[in-house]
């Protein structure tokens, strides 16, 4: 379906602004969540998201949602778009593995690959810490998990799966050794190894796929420095790295390849969890967006660009699963204003008057929680295309007054929305001068 955007410019109407008014209510406590818990009911998956990596309120409110679902609902794990490796470290810590770290702010900090913001911040060490307490008073089975769903980490993967095999299967590092290999005259340099395989045909796609049949195979070791989750650990790093050879062979064309081959990565790597975790597992995602809104409800589609919540959708059933949006008007963030830039605090410009969050602003003019099943009439009218902000890891507030913007057809891209009116950066914890102390407006832990 063609996609074409509303251009319904200047003051909405009194009777547009009523309608729309039907499917909002107040968002400023944890209470106020309740309608939204309501709407999620049964659901088995809930995918939230946001609308940059950069903004504190985003982080806390899904934290404060997250909270609620696995309270009240009996959710089992939270995954999200990070590396694999480095947020197992996290799952360890929670669930008091051995040797596991000393506390949520250290393991976090040691987060170093960039945007290091997106994990490493005091919003995620309030989080991890609220985890940590919860699964100390759980019983095993009932413990919550927290996980990466990305690709990325393909040298950090090779390396714990290698790490693995010395320790409990010395007889099948072999295979380990020939990915590395193979690896080696790239110096773990993802540019360069993308380019050396445009150039000539040659890869090392079937050393990792070897090495992943080989973990498979193998009667692997089931307990790791305490850890009982030690052989699905190291199969899932198998696994990563031959997403990340795939993903990094396929980036360089510039195309839908490779953000396909992600969000297909990251919704199997969902799927192994759920299947590990056994039947009627509920689980949390929190991701951007742009993947967590369905991509038919954008231009993705008419690109031939797939995303989780459209996946997610088509895989597990609709009625299972329930995507929250979310966007603001104005405010901070934190980003790069390129690929490994210094991250900045930059200003989010007020949105566009035509854009849902001008429409939003125009409708409510604060913070507001959106339930689009609420109303049929209000819920059609949601369906018109207009943009919607985005604003990745690099960000130049100044080469465009206003920032990126998705045409999205609101209400068939999410089941809900929360609307913020004005928005802070992120707090991430690597600041020159570095401190071991929140900022004193700690909020987080409420």
């Amino acid at each position: 379906m063609i996609l074409k955007v509303t251009a319904m410019l200047g003051t909405l109407s009194e009777d547009t602004k009523k309608m729309i008014q039907t499917v909002g209510s107040p968002l400023q406590v944890q209470a106020d969540l309740d309608p939204l818990m309501e709407e999620i009911g049964d659901a088995h998956l809930v995918l939230l998201g946001e609308a940059t990596h950069g903004t504190s309120e985003y982080y806390l409110w899904r934290k404060r949602l997250s909270q609620r679902l696995i309270q009240e609902k009996g959710f089992s794990f939270i995954a999200v778009e990070g590396d694999w490796p480095d947020c197992y470290k996290v799952n360890r810590y929670i669930k008091g593995y051995e040797n596991a770290g000393e506390n949520a702010y250290h393991i976090l900090h040691a987060f170093k690959r960039w945007p290091t913001w997106m994990w490493a911040n005091w919003e995620v060490v309030a989080l991890v810490e609220w985890l940590r307490q919860y699964n100390d008073q759980a019983p095993e089975p009932d413990q919550v998990g927290f996980y990466g769903l990305d690709v990325y980490s393909l040298w950090e993967s090779l390396s714990e799966v290698t790490r693995y095999l010395t320790m409990y299967e010395p007889d099948a590092l072999h295979t380990a050794y020939q990915a590395y290999q193979c690896f080696q005259p790239y110096d773990e340099d993802v540019q360069s190894y993308a380019r050396a395989t445009r150039l000539i045909p040659t890869s090392c796609e079937s050393e990792v796929v070897d090495l992943l049949v080989a973990m498979q195979r193998k009667g692997l070791a089931t307990l790791y420095d305490g850890d009982r989750e030690a052989q699905f650990n190291a199969q899932q790093n198998a696994h990563v790295a031959v997403g990340a050879e795939r993903y990094y062979r396929t980036m360089v064309r510039g195309d839908a390849e490779s953000w396909n081959v992600r969000d297909h990565h990251m919704v199997d790597t969902l799927e192994r969890l759920l299947n590990y975790y056994g039947d009627n597992t509920k689980a949390i995602i929190w991701a951007h967006n742009t993947h967590i809104g369905d991509a038919r409800a954008t231009p993705m589609a008419q690109a031939g660009i797939v995303n989780v919540g459209q996946l997610v959708r088509e895989r597990l059933g609709k009625e299972g699963v329930v995507l929250v949006g979310s966007g603001s008007y104005e405010g901070h963030v934190i980003a790069g204003r390129y690929w490994d830039a210094d991250m900045e605090e930059m200003p989010i410009v007020e949105a566009a008057g035509e854009s849902w969050e001008g429409v939003l602003h125009e409708t409510f003019g604060e913070d507001t929680l959106l339930i689009f099943s609420k109303d049929a009439q209000a819920r059609e009218l949601l369906e018109q295309v207009r943009g919607h902000r985005a604003i990745g890891v690099v960000y130049d507030p100044y080469s465009g007054r206003r920032g990126g913007f998705v045409p999205t057809a609101l209400s068939r891209r999410y089941d809900a929305f929360l609307y913020l009116q004005e928005t802070e950066a992120l707090h991430p914890l690597h600041l020159q001068p570095e401190t071991t102390q929140p900022p004193e407006t700690y909020p987080w832990g409420v």
